[in-house]
């Protein structure tokens, strides 16, 4: 096939497509131009499906920063392992897709989305998901595709699509939407406390532009789609269906009623064991027969423990836990459990609970980002971290995967939007969410943690934040709502909608689904009945502690602040820095961070330590000025005058006509050096040097009246 360009013009911006040139080995393959940005994607599917009972899907994100004129950081000078960014944008990528994969795909499809240009003002992260779209929909994978992405943002009361940083900077929503032309199915947002009804809103408006990118990629695959494969899916024999179902239905049914987690769970464990020893026990006519029978027998039985608390819930309204649809799970909240660290809380909700630490740092501490964006560093992270133990199991531990950045990232865009300025609160802060059992919605549960560990470690937050996870279950045209999801509610149902916010408005959204789509009607059921909830997580946590603390912990560090002249940093930082340490080392080893604009700020945990270096970053830059009196030592005697020390670093010239108000032949006639005089600054040239007088600060002398001379007397 040779190279096809097609082109549309999107709100300002030129979208171009060009295929049939590039990568033309992959099954799809098209390079995305938005304005400058450049992206290639492409898909490749496996010729035969996997023994395994998941769809094998990875999607990737691989940021080049040659794409924005950077050479890697590090001793290796190559793209390493992908940036949080990278996995964070794969994720969002593939969240929308996924779905719309026939059930029992088991070919492994690969889609790799690699960024070669950057323009900072038309997004990499949505044209790439395009172009994931349609290198699918192009090639021959079967795929119940067009999907695509936008960013909306809200300025000034008008929704804005695509825009560039700058205008996002002013935007109090950041909302990322994909779905498909019926209907929306991945959310991913943050916001500065917005109501619920202009997310709505925003969510209605980037639907529409969606429609538009889809209808685009319906007219590419018109002219040059390729015919889609046959490829077999997995299917179940239906005579292990019926004998499985035989069975186990009834008892899974009593299992799946049990309210508590691990009972509930290790009935379900128990069953299931049973029935596989059973079949094992069978004689087969190959192993491989034996594998996929057995295979099938646990693949049933999770579908029959899938459609018996699907059918409780959306035909009976009855959970797994016997709670009403809109009944939040007991809650308890603690502060204060770690007596060294700078704050902390522990937030239980049902069987999740969380323990939140937060650090306060000198902004020097801040993280780095070697990526793509215009930020290259950051004063505020929240990370997350979901031990195997959390859920009683045995596991891998070390670097966080993909759903524990995600999950960290979360929290952070939710808790961003209260942080104080840089200005207001000088620090940079980490908090730390610790999963310490979890059985749903522990990333919104580290919300809540983290709000409460920030507020007792002192951060003067706008408002604290609270988060909760709206379920859905769909049958046909019926569905049913959740309110604060539990782990097997998530994992069988068909919606995992996160929502956290203040008092106030909300802050982040998240929403994965595995259905196609769900509409507006649903979106507004499920923002209004999760403001229910986060209103009595709220009262919970405010319970535990109602305000910010007004005064730091005693291990977290003092801070003060002052500005010097630009030009000055490099009086105070000195030749290789031998001024700084200097000033360091006579305080106790206190940390300070100057910024370009004269900025300067001094922590250590002791107040005394601070005033020290303080007085001396003081003592350097001080400046005389005008009209100020000091008592100055004579430090040097010339001819025409004296110079005098007023403070260290700067002398003025005590000029011989100033010193006294009667005439002075020579200053060392009433002057001698170390002697201590008073005097006035009288003036400071061009080139900052400063003149004094003693004369001006003492007393004039009294003039003497002029003796008169005798009148003459008249002749008598």
């Amino acid at each position: 096939m040779s190279k096809q360009v097609f082109s549309i013009d999107f709100y300002g911006k030129k979208l171009t497509v060009e295929t049939g040139e590039l990568a033309k080995q992959a099954n799809g393959s098209v390079l995305v131009r938005y304005n400058d940005t450049v992206i290639l994607s492409t898909a490749v599917a496996g010729k035969e499906p996997k023994d395994v009972d998941f769809f094998p899907l990875t999607v990737t994100y691989e940021e080049k920063l040659y794409s924005v004129g950077k050479i890697p950081g590090g001793f290796l000078k190559r793209e390493g392992r992908p940036s949080e960014h990278g996995t964070l944008t794969a994720r969002m990528i593939d969240r929308p897709i996924r779905p719309l994969f026939a059930d029992g795909f088991r070919n492994e499809v690969q889609i790799v989305n690699t960024v070669l240009s950057v323009d900072q003002d038309a997004t990499p992260e949505m044209a790439a998901m395009f172009g994931a779209s349609l290198a699918l929909c192009l090639s021959d994978i079967p795929f119940n595709g067009p999907i695509a992405g936008v960013t909306v943002g809200y300025v000034n009361g008008e929704f804005t699509v695509n825009a560039g940083p700058e205008e996002m900077e002013k935007s109090e929503i950041h909302l990322e939407v994909a779905g498909t032309k019926d209907a929306i199915n991945m959310v991913e947002a943050d916001a500065k406390e917005v109501s619920e009804e202009v997310i709505l809103e925003a969510l209605a408006f980037g639907h529409e532009k969606i429609k538009e990118l889809i209808a685009f990629q319906e007219q590419i695959v018109m002219q040059c789609g390729k015919a889609k494969q046959e490829i077999p899916l997995f299917t179940l024999d239906q005579a292990i269906v019926d004998e499985v179902t035989a069975m186990a239905y009834d008892r899974m049914k009593t299992a799946v009623s049990i309210p508590g987690k691990l009972e509930r769970y290790g009935a379900i464990d128990d069953l299931m064991a049973e029935v596989k020893a059973d079949f094992e026990a069978r004689v087969y006519d190959s192993e491989d027969n034996k594998k996929s029978v057995l295979k099938q027998v646990g693949i049933v039985l999770h579908d029959l423990e899938k459609e018996e608390v699907r059918r409780l819930i959306t035909e009976q309204k009855i959970r797994p836990d016997g709670r009403k649809l809109d009944e939040i799970r007991p809650l308890d909240a603690q502060v204060d459990l770690l007596p060294r660290v700078h704050g902390s809380a522990l937030f239980t909700r049902g069987e999740t609970q969380v323990l939140s630490a937060c650090t306060l740092g000198a902004m020097g501490e801040h993280q780095k980002i070697d990526g793509l964006g215009l930020e290259d560093q950051k004063r505020f992270m929240h990370h997350y971290n979901f031990p195997p133990y959390s859920v009683g199991e045995t596991g891998r531990m070390g670097a966080p995967g993909r759903r524990e950045i995600g999950h960290g990232a979360l929290g952070e865009r939710a808790l961003a939007q209260v942080i104080p300025s840089e200005e207001d609160f000088p620090y940079t802060i980490r908090v730390v969410s610790e999963v310490l059992e979890s059985n749903g919605s522990s990333s919104q549960a580290s919300i809540c943690a983290s709000t409460m560990a920030l507020m007792t470690a002192g951060v003067p937050i706008s408002a604290p934040v609270a988060g909760i996870a709206m379920g859905l279950v769909k049958k046909g045209d019926d569905y049913t709502i959740l309110t604060d999801i539990q782990g097997m509610e998530d994992h069988l149902g068909d919606m995992d909608f996160k929502v956290a916010g203040t008092t106030n408005g909300i802050c982040a959204l998240q929403m994965d689904i595995k259905i196609d789509g769900i509409t507006q009607e649903i979106l507004k059921e499920a923002l209004a009945q999760a403001k229910i909830g986060r209103e009595q997580i709220m009262k919970t946590m405010l319970d535990a502690i109602s305000e910010v603390r007004p005064q730091l912990s005693s291990y977290a560090p003092k801070v003060f602040q002052m500005h010097i002249d630009p030009d000055q940093i490099r009086d105070v930082i000195g030749p290789g820095g031998k001024m700084i340490n200097e000033i360091i080392e006579k305080s106790n080893d206190v940390k300070i961070d100057i910024e370009q604009d004269g900025r300067v700020v001094i922590y250590h945990t002791d107040q005394n330590a601070i005033n020290t270096a303080a007085k001396l970053i003081e003592a350097i830059v001080k400046k005389a000025q005008k009209g100020e009196i000091y008592e100055a030592k004579v430090v040097r005697l010339e001819k025409y005058g004296a110079f005098v020390n007023l403070f260290e670093g700067t002398d003025g010239l005590l000029h011989v006509s100033q010193i006294a108000h009667e005439r002075v032949a020579a200053p060392s006639d009433v002057l001698k050096l170390g002697d201590t005089v008073r005097v006035v600054v009288t003036d400071i040239d061009e080139k900052g040097r400063v003149n004094v007088s003693a004369k001006a600060l003492l007393p004039k002398p009294e003039k003497k009246e002029p003796v008169k001379k005798e009148e003459a007397k008249p002749n008598e």
